[in-house]
């Protein structure tokens, strides 16, 4: 289960890496700005720097769950799985959060917080199990 839950887990930090591309360097593109549901190249260049900050947030949880995942494998296993949990947690809880701006969220919320969800799960199953 540690194993399958790795790889999961590096899914998840690769999707919110996507995710910081997409908010902090892409973000006034029309195919992107589209993709998050803003009305106009106008409406994108006002919401740039909140985009751009949300962004980082996206790539800091990424950068976390990645260092926690070499810590696990480099025998630092307390770390890690203090550092693996806490992200994917705070992912899960973002995606939480973006249910409660509306209908038109769930989908994306759904697509935030399912790797992290699933990737967490199967960590904790494993813990449980005894494996490391």
């Amino acid at each position: 289960m540690i194993v399958l839950a790795t790889v999961v887990v590096t899914l998840a930090a690769a999707l919110h890496i996507a995710i910081f591309f997409m908010e902090s360097v892409a973000w006034t593109r029309p195919t992107v700005w589209k993709r998050f549901g803003v009305a106009s190249q106008e409406a994108a260049d006002t919401t740039r720097p909140m985009a751009y900050n949300q962004g980082f947030y996206n790539l800091f949880l990424a950068i976390g769950a990645i260092i926690g995942l070499i810590l696990y494998g480099v025998g630092q296993h307390i770390a890690g799985l203090a550092l693996i949990i806490f992200t994917t947690a705070c992912m899960i809880g973002a995606a939480v959060v973006l249910t409660t701006t509306g209908r038109g969220y769930l989908r994306p919320a759904f697509i935030q917080g399912i790797l992290p969800l699933i990737g967490l799960v199967l960590l904790l199953i494993g813990i449980a199990n005894g494996e490391s």
